[in-house]
């Protein structure tokens, strides 16, 4: 067995600078079989740094408090759905599932991510949803983690940035 308390797990914001507050609970605990985040998003702020999915895990948002808002996609041409949860309120998302939340009200959102199977996810399994100049419109991405940052490269006709 390992406890831990949230107020001792250290503050680790993604790269994006997309929220301030990101705790990964899961590392400090170990797991093995699944990740959790614990969130605090200020108004706009979001969960993740776009539209993207995990085509090796689902995820699970549950919002302790505040009204997170998700923009959702199926497939890269679906057109986009937003779905709005509230407190003690929980929403899944399927591997292959488009998806981001953000925070568009007043109050702050307090809420948990759950990612399953693995304790992390592969970076080749992300892909994310960006408008690509080269192809002059939204394509899919491939998302890599290099020197503190994202490195995206289109899926359509390869460009790198």
């Amino acid at each position: 067995m390992k406890k831990v308390a949230l107020d001792e797990i250290r503050n680790e914001p993604n790269p994006l600078q997309v929220h301030e507050v990101r705790k990964p609970v899961s590392k400090v605990l170990g797991t093995a079989d699944f990740a959790m985040n614990y969130f605090e998003l200020g108004t706009g702020e979001s969960f993740s740094g776009g539209l993207h999915t995990h085509h090796d895990q689902e995820e699970v948002f549950y919002v302790q408090e505040g009204t997170a808002t998700f923009e959702v996609r199926g497939e890269i041409d679906d057109e986009t759905e937003e779905v709005e949860v509230g407190p003690d309120a929980a929403v899944r998302f399927e591997p292959g599932e488009f998806q981001q939340g953000i925070n568009r009200g007043e109050e702050r959102v307090v809420g948990l991510a759950i990612g399953a199977p693995g304790a992390s996810h592969e970076w080749d399994e992300i892909e994310s949803i960006v408008y690509c100049p080269e192809c002059e419109e939204e394509t899919g991405h491939g998302v890599a983690l290099a020197d503190g940052g994202f490195e995206m490269t289109c899926n359509e006709c390869g460009l790198e940035r």
